[in-house]
């Protein structure tokens, strides 16, 4: 715990200190302390003698000595003489401009501003920190040109007022249009002053001032960043920057400059066209960028340099809007019908003519509304009036190619390129178009039925061919079939005959066989004859010769048989005929096995044959079946 006695001795101390000061030391010796935060303005209450009494006339400010408030202040420190019956000090803070901000000064105190300046010049005084020398140096009242920046300051605000306000900022792609509160009037017949160098931006503008700078719009302008301007002198306006999309073109027109040589020549009669700098249309177009332009002092016409399309449709409209009051075309045909067409032009501005489009119409919108619009509007009028619509529809190819050739001609009196014409939608009348359907839907149904009619031939044709294809097979196939059937009879008739051949010869060989079997079995019998004649013939001659007659008459016989047969054989191919006598032993080899080869037939002799063919076939019916003995059916016919 502090000790009271002390406490209490410090307080008499520091009371006693006060009490020194403000009636000792400042009474005694006029002594002042000014704080370091603080500065010193001192006013004056009376003068001595032989000291100047009064101020000079209109001032307020004391430089010399006289009463009043005294220029000189006094800075952080500790001073003598100072008087509290002759002198007032007061303390003042420091004037503390921020960041992002400056202090426009306004002087109470000074020299007149000259008639016409609104701004009092720039005179050294240490920022405004020496109010004797700034009023010593010529420095005049009201606004000061001149302004401080951040920072703190000693400044006697007896004479000086300080009002605090903000940097100027320009945002990127924008720019500021400036405009001068002091200087020397425009030029007449300008709107803005000349362009002034080294005023760094406006920001020295006693610099402007001094290179005698025109008051009002200025043609310089302001790019992005951070500006320290006094608003006292100049305005700033921002604005976006010019920017010529891609694709465009921008010709410049200039209000301002002097007057330059036309660089057109004598043809052309529409306007001025001049080298940038000069007041009119500047004859190089600025390409696609942004471009920090003076829209009060210059303006920028975009001129499309890509094919362009503007549609004569009501219902249609391209982007860059400069068929916006274009509609359909109505005209009139040579026989009085009303109707609606849609019309597209293409045209292309080149680059190096875009300024002489600008300089003849002003801008795109006027080169649409003056010439396209009525050329083309005109055309298609007058050129319907020569035809009824029927005609008018079906040479829509040709008058499209008519009307391209004529607006080229025409467009390239105005230094722009017709590229293509094209006629889009037409709009007969509708009780026109009522008979034209009807019209067209009778031919296509014609088209149509024929259509129909050929298909139906072209059917019937393919139906042909494919049932003339389908017996064709039939055909193939019976025609094979024929085939094997004649092949499988010269067959048969072959195998018949080889049969026959070998009925034949089996015949003969038989025949042969038997022959000499009779001849052998004769010598044999005769052989044994003889061996039992020679073995009897001691036995009696009687008997001996009994045997040998019979032997004989045997052999005799035998012979007889054989000759009998051979003869039979022979006698039947005579009888028959040779091929007749083959038919018949066939037919009797193939009865040997009961095969039934010949149905109840009808056999008759015909015209050519003779009764031996109808015994011949009765024959062979008694051979196969031999019950057609008791009852035949077969009956036959001469």
């Amino acid at each position: 715990m502090e000790n009271p006695v002390l406490s209490y001795v410090l307080i008499g101390l520091l009371v006693a200190c006060i009490i020194l000061y403000k009636f000792v030391l400042r009474f005694l010796f006029g002594m002042v302390i000014v704080p370091e935060d603080r500065i010193g303005l001192v006013t004056k209450k009376f003068v001595l003698l032989g000291e100047h009494r009064e101020l000079p006339g209109g001032r307020i400010i004391a430089i010399q000595g006289e009463a009043g408030f005294q220029a000189q202040t006094l800075a952080p420190g500790l001073y003598f003489g100072m008087w509290v019956w002759q002198y007032e000090v007061t303390m003042e803070p420091f004037t503390v401009i921020p960041e992002g901000k400056i202090g426009l000064v306004l002087a109470k105190d000074g020299a007149e501003i000259p008639t016409g300046n609104i701004l009092g010049k720039k005179v050294d005084c240490d920022n405004f920190q020496n109010a004797e020398q700034f009023l010593n140096n010529g420095g005049q009242r009201g606004r000061q040109a001149e302004y401080i920046t951040a920072g703190s300051y000693r400044i006697n605000t007896l004479l000086f007022q300080v009002s605090i306000t903000d940097m100027i900022r320009i945002q990127e792609s924008r720019v500021g249009i400036v405009t001068a509160l002091d200087g020397l009037p425009i030029e007449p017949g300008q709107i803005a002053g000349v362009a002034i160098d080294g005023h760094n931006n406006f920001q020295d503008f006693d610099k402007f001032i001094m290179n005698r700078g025109n008051r009002g719009l200025q043609p310089q302008v302001i790019l992005a960043g951070s500006y320290n301007l006094n608003p006292w002198a100049v305005l700033v306006e921002e604005i976006p920057m010019t920017e010529i999309p891609i694709g465009y073109v921008g010709v410049v027109i200039s209000y301002i400059g002097q007057d330059g040589h036309d660089l057109t020549g004598a043809e052309f009669k529409h306007g001025n066209i001049v080298e940038k700098g000069y007041k009119g249309v500047w004859l190089e177009p600025l390409g696609p960028g942004k471009y920090p332009i003076n829209t009060y002092t210059m303006k920028v016409e975009l001129v499309p340099t890509t094919n362009l399309v503007l549609n004569w449709a009501s219902a249609r409209s391209e982007a860059h809007n400069l068929d916006k009051n274009l509609s359909t075309i109505t005209v009139r045909s040579k026989d009085g019908f009303p109707f609606n067409l849609d019309v597209a032009q293409i045209i292309h501005v080149p680059t190096t003519e875009a300024p002489k489009v600008i300089a003849r119409f002003g801008n795109m919108i006027n080169l649409v509304s003056q010439v396209l619009e009525p050329t083309i509007g005109n055309y298609f009028r007058n050129s319907a009036q020569d035809s009824d619509v029927i005609a008018f529809l079906s040479t829509r190819k040709e008058r499209q190619e008519s009307a391209k050739s004529h607006i080229k001609k025409v467009l390239d009196e105005y230094n722009v390129n017709a590229v293509d014409t094209l006629i889009g939608d037409i709009v007969p009348p509708e009780s026109l178009m009522k008979t034209l359907t009807d019209r067209k839907i009778a031919e296509e149904q014609k088209v149509t039925y024929d259509t129909q009619k050929k298909a139906q031939e072209t059917r019937q044709g393919m139906e042909k061919e494919t049932a003339i294809a389908d017996m064709q097979k039939d055909i193939v196939r019976a025609q094979q079939s024929v085939e094997i059937a004649e092949r499988t009879a010269s067959a048969a008739v072959k195998k018949s005959e080889g049969d026959a051949a070998s009925v034949k010869l089996s015949v003969s060989a038989e025949a042969e066989a038997t022959k000499l079997r009779a001849h052998a079995e004769a010598e044999a019998t005769k052989a044994r004859a003889q061996a039992e004649s020679e073995a009897l013939k001691l036995k009696a001659s009687a008997q001996a010769e009994q045997i040998s007659v019979t032997g004989n008459a045997e052999a005799e016989k035998i012979l007889a048989i054989g000759k009998s047969t051979a003869e039979a054989y022979e006698l039947a191919v005579k009888a028959l005929g040779g091929e007749n006598f083959t038919r018949y032993k066939i037919t009797e080899e193939l009865s040997k096995g009961h095969i039934k080869l010949i149905p109840d037939v009808l056999i008759g002799g015909g015209a050519s044959g003779n009764s031996m063919d109808g015994l011949l076939g009765l024959k062979l019916m008694e051979m196969m079946d031999p019950k057609k003995k008791e009852n035949p059916e077969v009956r036959s016919l001469e």
